[in-house]
């Protein structure tokens, strides 16, 4: 059990020596013998240990130990290892104090000083005692593992960017036992949540992204200052580009401010994109996509922001929030967009507190048994009503069109429409959300008529439009009336090439106003929204991008 201890505690030094020695003698090829001098001492061990997310099956204490007897550690003990079988150890018999022992300590064992021969004394005790804990093992974790409150939106932050990031993890609630435990272990309170702890038992208490990036081995600074392609955004279409860019030789950098994957990334199942009959999750396509990348040796920067663009001769120079730059042959933006805010009262103040924007698929396992309010007509929101169906009792879509087929693909209506757990609320919307600590109702009302309703409900997910995320690109690229970027022959207007433009050429397509920069994907404008031809242009700006390299 090499993640799990036998520990000892004696405040005599020879004794405690001794029974280490005797201990790692007959179990130390199966368990990790700590061996402590204090009572402080070894709670400090089992903090460590905690969380760590090893194991304790046998706590060993002395009974009279200065400032903390044995019973007293044992006490504390168990509030962070309950399961831990308890021996008191004591150079005399002392009736009191194994009475108190068994009823303060649901002692397991009175064990007399001295214990030789350890082979009649010492062992049989405690190969009884580990074949109890054996019986009942509670399992070591290697996991990430998050601590915090139901209802909080930095609690739900941290959750949803572990789980986009694909990064395992386990989470406590923070009044729940084993969240107070690790909480006690981290020697913080329910005050302090959210709190991460890593595989190697390092706890950070409300880390900002960076730092919860860095922590899980998401790399967030760049190897170097200078690459042939930059790519900003790891969409479809920012994946793609990366992984066609690194396959070809160019030295390749993919640079993400939240999650791979972008909103594609939080779809529950894509079916109709091109060789998965089956369907795949958003997912499970990142998660190959941005292997893919690395595996032809692209790097992927995470929590980074990049805030600002600029032309410095050949030389495309991109700055990050923090004031560092990145510079680079050539850019694709890739940045996609982003989902709509509704507007309407409560909603902002009950964010993250059972108002969502996306599919937030981590919610989906509490929604069991309750209704689920989906808002929105598109793929998006069908492929989320149709993956909360599963666990809520009903969803909810809410949609201001008469019917789905303005906005929706045909395969997800017929699948709607075949789903009993799904109703269809038409020219209807959202216009307010009360609520507590969290969502408890909304307001909803009828287009046609103007009557209002108020329903019951924890849990609402938004699908209404997107927005592209290019206001950092003002003055340097051209962009529509809408904020999309304008590439290609678009940028050519009445036979004129684009204000500032000094090559002796048209814009290639895909290409920007600004020349070696390019878009692909949902960001640019007039671009096809799906996953498919976002994968596409991501590709094809590579192959211009070769164009453009060579005649330089």
């Amino acid at each position: 059990m090499v993640n799990s201890a036998i520990l000892t505690v004696d405040d005599d030094p020879a004794v405690s020596r001794a029974v280490a020695r005797d201990i790692r003698r007959r179990f130390g090829d199966r368990y990790r013998v700590v061996r402590a001098d204090s009572g402080e001492s070894a709670l400090d061990a089992l903090r460590e240990l905690k969380l760590r997310g090893e194991q304790v099956a046998v706590l060993l204490a002395d009974y009279r130990m200065p400032h903390m007897n044995g019973i007293q550690f044992l006490e504390q003990a168990m509030d962070l290892f309950p399961r831990a079988r308890r021996v008191l150890l004591t150079a005399y018999a002392d009736t009191s104090a194994a009475i108190d022992a068994i009823n303060i300590v649901d002692l397991d064992h009175y064990l007399l000083k001295p214990w030789d021969p350890p082979e009649e004394k010492l062992y049989p005790v405690l190969d009884s005692l580990l074949e109890a804990w054996l019986a009942t093992p509670e399992a070591a974790s290697t996991e990430t593992r998050v601590i915090g409150h139901r209802w909080s939106e930095p609690s739900f932050k941290v959750r949803d960017f572990l789980a986009r990031n694909l990064v395992p993890y386990r989470w406590h609630l923070c009044d729940d036992p084993e969240g107070k435990r690790l909480l006690t272990a981290a020697g913080a309170t329910e005050d302090d949540v959210p709190i991460v702890i890593t595989p190697e038992g390092k706890a950070l208490v409300k880390p900002s992204t960076a730092e919860l990036a860095g922590s899980v081995g998401l790399s967030t600074t760049p190897a170097s200052d200078f690459y042939d392609l930059v790519v900003v955004g790891a969409g479809p279409a920012g994946l793609g580009a990366a992984v066609y860019g690194a396959s070809e030789g160019l030295r390749t950098v993919l640079i993400e401010q939240r999650a791979t994957g972008g909103q594609a990334g939080q779809s529950s199942r894509i079916e109709n994109y091109l060789g998965f009959p089956d369907g795949v999750s958003g997912a499970q396509l990142t998660d190959r996509a941005r292997r893919q990348a690395l595996k032809f040796g692209a790097e992927l920067l995470s929590t980074r922001e990049v805030t600002g663009l600029e032309a410095a001769g050949p030389t495309r120079v991109l700055r990050f929030s923090d004031g560092t730059k990145i510079a680079a042959h050539t850019v694709v933006l890739a940045t996609g967009v982003s989902y709509r805010l509704l507007d309407a009262p409560g909603l902002r103040e009950l964010t993250g507190r059972g108002v969502f924007y996306g599919s937030a698929a981590t919610e989906a396992p509490s929604c069991t048994g309750s209704d689920v309010y989906i808002v929105g007509g598109a793929n998006s929101a069908g492929q989320a009503a149709l993956y909360f169906s599963r666990y809520a009792s009903r969803v909810h879509m809410v949609i201001r069109a008469p019917d789905l087929t303005r906005s929706m693909s045909s395969y997800l209506i017929e699948q709607i429409q075949g789903n009993d757990g799904i109703v269809v609320h038409p020219c209807t919307e959202v216009i307010g959300a009360e609520g507590d600590e969290h969502l408890e109702r909304l307001t909803l009302r009828d287009l046609p008529s103007g009557e209002t309703r108020t329903v019951e409900t924890s849990w609402m997910f938004i699908f209404i439009g997107a927005e592209p995320r290019t206001d950092w690109l003002d003055g340097a690229v051209a962009r529509d009336d809408r904020g999309y970027i304008v590439t290609g022959p678009s940028l050519i207007t009445d036979g004129q090439r684009p204000h500032g433009w000094t090559l002796p050429r048209d814009p290639y397509h895909l290409e920007c106003s600004m020349p070696g920069v390019f878009a692909a994907g949902d960001v640019r404008a007039e671009s096809v929204k799906r996953v498919a031809s976002a994968v596409g242009e991501g590709a094809m700006a590579v192959s211009v991008i070769h164009r453009y390299l060579e005649a330089q």
